[in-house]
This record gives structure tokens, C-alpha cells and sequence, in this order.
């Protein structure tokens, strides 16, 4: 045998040896128990992820349903605005044409009221004017009517002088 061959059958018998020391102190199970632990602790690590990946997925789940809700409520609020806004609309429109009608007919019995009143004044002018011109008349007739008769007074007078 050979320096060669010698020096690797004392390196394998040094760690034969040094595996056996860690045998005899028990430092396999450490290992095994620390492997243990850190594969323990990695498999709870897995399942904590896991069940925070499952309350993520449902808070997801939940907030989609809930803006759905709210996107439906939006909706429906948005309806019902609209709907708010046409029924204002057509009331507006029916209270307007209530008030234009109402204005035309307040316009058309002051127009008709006037037209009564100048109808009236008319009348009224045209009686006055009908009572002047029959006094002025009346009173050249009256006035006529003296002088037909001292005129007639006076035929009679002459007619009985040349008579008697």
C-alpha cells in the first residue's frame, strides 16, 4: 500500500469515527428533531398561507358581492332618479300648461271685460250724445213751437180783424 491509499483509509476511519462520536452524543436525532421542527414549522407556515389565502379569496368573493349589491343598488337609484325626473318633468309640464291656460283665460275675461266696458261707453257716449241732440231739439222745436204759435196767435188776430 501506497502514502496514497494509506493517508484515505485514516481519513475514512477519522470519519467513521467522527460519525460515531455524533451517534454516540445523539446528534443525529438533534438533526432529525431540528429537521422535524423546521419541517413542522414550514408545514404550519403552508397551512397558515393557505387559510390566509382562503380568508383573501372570501374577502374577494364577499367584495365583489358587495359592489355588485352596490352597483345594483346604484342602478336602482339611478332608475329611480330617473323616473323622479320624468314624473317632475310631467308635472312641471301640467302645472305650466295649468298656468298658461290659467293666464289666458284670466287675459280673455279682461279683454272681454273691456270690450264690455268700451261697449258700454259707447253706449253711454252715444245716449248722452242722443239726450243732447233732443234737448237742442226739443228746444228748437219748444222754440219753433213759440214762434208757430204767436205766428198762428197773430194769423188768428188778422183773420178776426178782416172778419169783424
Amino acid at each position: 500500500m501506497n502514502d496514497m491509499q494509506l493517508a484515505e483509509v485514516w481519513v475514512a476511519v477519522a470519519f467513521l469515527v467522527f460519525v460515531g462520536i455524533l451517534i454516540y452524543y445523539g446528534v443525529h436525532k438533534t438533526i432529525v428533531s431540528a429537521l422535524d421542527a423546521r419541517g413542522a414549522r414550514i408545514a404550519a407556515e403552508l397551512d397558515e398561507a393557505r387559510r390566509l389565502k382562503e380568508e383573501a379569496q372570501k374577502l374577494v368573493a364577499e367584495y365583489k358581492r358587495k359592489q355588485r349589491e352596490a352597483e345594483t343598488e346604484a342602478e336602482s337609484i339611478v332608475t329611480a332618479a330617473r323616473a323622479e325626473a320624468e314624473r317632475l318633468a310631467a308635472e312641471t309640464k301640467t302645472k305650466l300648461e295649468d298656468f298658461v291656460a290659467r293666464r289666458t283665460r284670466m287675459a280673455e275675461e279682461k279683454i272681454a271685460q273691456a270690450e264690455t266696458q268700451a261697449i258700454a261707453d259707447v253706449k253711454a257716449f252715444a245716449a248722452d250724445a242722443a239726450v243732447r241732440a233732443a234737448e237742442g231739439l226739443l228746444g228748437r222745436v219748444a222754440h219753433e213751437a213759440d214762434t208757430a204759435e204767436r205766428v198762428m196767435n197773430a194769423a188768428i188776430a188778422d183773420v178776426k180783424a178782416k172778419l169783424n
